[in-house]
């Protein structure tokens, strides 16, 4: 007798390159990333990767250590559960409004913890707005995710990703749970559940990730989805904090402006979603949308028990201010620039300084970077604007053309699918850069 065919299978009779076409629209970024203006690079053969090894390492040891080490007292645990190779996948929490701090300092810990091995970087896949727009990037700083290791975040990026081998930090909750306020603070956002098809998929695990404290990076902010919705229409900013947001329209550092508090990463135990999905009755090659979203809920759910067991263990004192000025001790003649008032100098003049030769003299030193100052000005952003426009490359566009101002600044859409990355064997030549005429 011929056996009766399933209700729905037109989703489980599918090859596994046909489940791309069947999951990407179910993914918010990657229809954010169809709709963006900005042009996607053309197709070409050779291998490409923006990311820039020397600053990275320079930043890391640097910049990031006083940020790390005195300001946020940052502690990464349990990151020996992690493999020395891919692919797999970290997912942490979002902080709501602690942007961009919670997630670089994580990628800095987990570099750091491989003493700075390219082999153990983890790659980052961001919404392709947060390189993209210009103050989605810290301090303006020409494509700086991408630089640091970051990928726009679409269906068949993360799935070459992990087909590479690559080892992945994804969060989940995506650009909603960045703006969710300080009000919805350890609540777990709705999880993506693209994710969880292409865990399958390559055999990753999932490592939750619980991030403790840094949701008091900005704990005066409060955000309302329909004015979210609307900046983000008007301005590519998908999240409007407020207060903040006003305070930063008068002065732009406060836009980056962050509260010492103690951040803490706590590595969890690896989630094997094929066994969820075999345990939901799901084909892991092959599964349904209902499956993977009934899955992807439950991770969410055991992620957000192990955030409040997290939360009750190390959050009960966020800023711990005798330990922040016990370490600031540490740094007396470094403190303005390794709080948050100093960053603005801290990471431009170090992003120029690696572009250029050293200045003639102390003078030089502080009259060429004197544009820096408009971050203190009210309403600096239109000198911001002025400086960069009419400033030549590394610090403006003066000379470009528009093709090699788009490729300096990152304003474009990058596929793995028609420009992949370099092998892991080519990746000791350095980073492979656009071809514009700066940096």
């Amino acid at each position: 007798m011929a056996r009766k065919p399933p209700p729905f299978s037109v989703e489980v009779n599918l090859h596994p390159e046909d489940v791309s076409q069947l999951f990407a629209p179910f993914h918010p970024m990657d229809e954010d990333y169809y709709r963006d203006p900005h042009p996607e690079l053309a197709a070409r053969d050779e291998p490409f990767d923006p990311i820039d090894w020397a600053y990275l390492k320079s930043l890391g040891t640097t910049c990031l250590n006083d940020l790390i080490d005195v300001y946020y007292r940052a502690v990464l645990i349990g990151a020996e559960k992690l493999p020395d190779t891919g692919p797999l996948i970290v997912a942490p929490n979002h902080s709501g409004n602690a942007f961009p701090h919670d997630a670089m300092v994580l990628d800095a810990l987990l570099w750091r913890h491989h003493a700075f091995s390219r082999a153990a970087k983890f790659r980052s896949v961001y919404s392709p707005k947060l390189a993209a727009v210009w103050w989605m990037r810290p301090f303006g700083l020409d494509n700086w995710w991408r630089r640091g290791g970051g990928v726009d975040m679409t269906f068949t990026n993360f799935d070459l990703l992990l087909k590479a081998g690559k080892k992945v930090i994804y969060y989940p909750e995506g650009v909603p749970g960045i703006g969710k306020g300080f009000t919805r603070r350890y609540q777990l956002q709705h999880y993506h559940s693209s994710f969880i098809v292409l865990a399958a998929r390559h055999h990753a695990p999932i490592y939750p990730v619980s991030v403790v404290n840094a949701e008091w990076v900005n704990p005066t902010s409060l955000t309302f989805r329909p004015l979210d919705r609307l900046f983000d229409r008007l301005f590519g900013l998908p999240f409007f904090p407020v207060p903040t947001v006003f305070a930063a329209l008068l002065f732009p550092f406060i836009f980056y402006l962050a509260f010492p508090c103690r951040m803490v990463f706590l590595v969890g135990d690896p989630i094997d979603a094929r066994v969820l999905l075999k345990a939901a009755g799901e084909d892991p090659d092959h599964p349904t949308r209902e499956g993977t979203v009934r899955v992807a809920e439950q991770v969410r759910r055991h992620s957000q028990r192990q955030l409040d067991e997290a939360v009750a263990q190390y959050g009960q004192k966020p800023y711990d201010l005798k330990g922040f000025f016990k370490a600031l001790r540490a740094v007396r003649g470094r403190i303005l620039r390794t709080t948050p008032l100093g960053w603005p100098f801290t990471f431009i003049q170090h992003d120029r300084n690696l572009r250029r030769p050293p200045a003639r003299n102390r003078l030089h030193a502080f009259l060429r970077d004197l544009d820096i100052l408009a971050f203190y000005v009210p309403f600096g952003w239109f000198l911001i604007a002025l400086f960069r426009k009419f400033r030549t490359p590394p610090c403006g566009y003066r000379g470009l053309s528009k093709q090699e101002r788009m490729e300096q600044e990152g304003s474009y859409r990058w596929s793995l699918a028609t420009r992949p990355l370099q092998r892991d064997g080519d990746e000791a030549a350095g980073p492979a850069r656009p071809p514009g005429r700066a940096g």
